[in-house]
């Protein structure tokens, strides 16, 4: 059996190989690869489909149904998947919530629920172990699409999507996702023939596959970042045109609760201006923006160090910054207790002073009693003896003579 795996990272020091390439080997225990099921036929099919569709000239018809399908699709994963599902910043009613869930699972992305899930677990995680799908983990081509097509990692996530699990409908949606992308492939074909299901929506379906991806994969390598995160996400306006906003990838990991992307004016977020356009009909509300003073902190100064373009160098800084941070956390642990011992050993001393200047207290007042004591014994005994002399003066012979006469 072949499996697709990911390079042994002690093996290749250099990282070139094991954060851009995905090694295509047979199973190895000790490598442990990740396995790519049964499952990758139809995603490589519709790639030989389409790259088999040179022989079917397409029409100006078809390739307009392509694009359509393509920035419907797209809405359906920006504007639903994305900022609704997976970060709620926006409301709407139950209706256009099942219209969003069908459009985005039409594009042969999994199940909404599934979809939404994972990408609650790559914020919480992001760029960390625990995240499926970052190029600074695990390499490009696992992050672009490998980690998609992996069986072990097919199951929902229901713990991480309870808000929206409760409805019924979504949870059919999720557990039928092929229903609507086979609806509307079957629809393009019975209306535009091969052509149309062909260029109109197989070619769209690629194209879409890979344009949602590179956000998951390009966005975290290419681009700049204007704030400060804890992981690798970049600003590139061309992944941001190709996606209708969802290049502005810094800023969402930013601030994640905003329904606008493309924070600044001249940051074109098509999704936002969709969303912004159904606000004024009702249709959505409660759109979510990012305070004005949240824009203007946390800012990268020039001349800060920002990341490197290679995952490589940026998964060796990051460890370098943790392991500092560790430094930093042991250094002030170690300074803490000797203080705490200092003020221990002072604290001892203050009592034995203390204690020594009480008994030498006591040592003194007792001197001066017993002083005291023999100062007064010394006036009782000399005050008796002039008594005796004063007697002996006064009173001859110890006795009183008698009167004359």
């Amino acid at each position: 059996m072949y499996t697709v795996g990911i390079e042994n990272r002690k093996r290749n020091p250099s990282g070139l190989q094991q954060n851009f390439g995905v090694n295509v080997s047979q199973s190895n225990s000790t490598q442990n690869p990740e396995k790519v099921g049964i499952g990758i036929l139809p995603f490589v099919l519709a790639h030989v489909a389409v790259l088999a569709g040179i022989w079917i000239h397409p029409t100006w018809e078809t390739v307009g149904v392509g694009i359509a399908l393509y920035f419907l699709r797209m809405f359906g994963i920006t504007a639903g998947y994305h900022r609704y599902f997976s970060h709620r910043t926006y409301k709407t009613g139950r209706v256009f919530q099942f219209i969003l869930a069908f459009l985005g699972t039409a594009s042969a992305q999994k199940g909404v629920l599934w979809w939404a899930g994972h990408h609650r677990n790559h914020h919480k995680f992001s760029d960390q172990p625990e995240d499926l799908h970052s190029p600074l983990q695990r390499g490009f081509w696992w992050s672009h699409m490998v980690w998609f097509l992996v069986p072990r990692y097919d199951e929902t996530p229901f713990d991480k999507i309870k808000d929206f699990a409760k409805y019924p409908e979504l949870r059919w949606l999720n557990r039928h996702f092929m229903v609507p992308p086979v609806v509307v492939g079957f629809a393009v074909w019975a209306i535009w023939g091969w052509p149309g299901l062909i260029w109109g929506f197989l070619a769209s379906t690629v194209a879409l596959w890979h344009g949602t991806f590179t956000i998951n994969s390009l966005s975290h390598v290419f681009g700049k970042q204007r704030y400060r995160t804890t992981d690798t996400s970049r600003n590139n306006v061309w992944l941001a045109l190709l996606t209708m906003g969802e290049g502005w990838h810094n800023n969402h990991h930013y601030f994640q609760s905003s329904v606008r992307q493309g924070f600044f004016w001249w940051e074109i977020d098509a999704s936002y201006y969709v969303l912004k356009v159904l606000s004024w009909f009702g249709v959505v509300w409660d759109l979510k923006m990012p305070p004005e003073q949240v824009l203007h902190k946390n800012l990268v100064e020039h001349g800060d160090p920002v990341p490197a373009l290679a995952p490589r160098s940026l998964a060796q800084s990051w460890r370098e910054q943790l392991e500092a941070a560790k430094a930093r956390f042991d250094a002030a642990h170690t300074e803490a207790a000797r203080k705490v011992e200092a003020a221990r050993v002072e604290a001892l001393a203050r009592i034995h002073d203390a204690a020594s200047r009480a008994e030498a207290a006591k040592e003194e007042c007792s001197r001066r009693v017993g002083k005291a004591r023999r100062d007064a014994r010394l006036r009782y005994e000399q005050a008796k003896r002039d008594m005796a002399d004063a007697m002996a003066k006064y009173i001859p012979d110890g006795g009183i003579e008698p009167e004359a006469g």
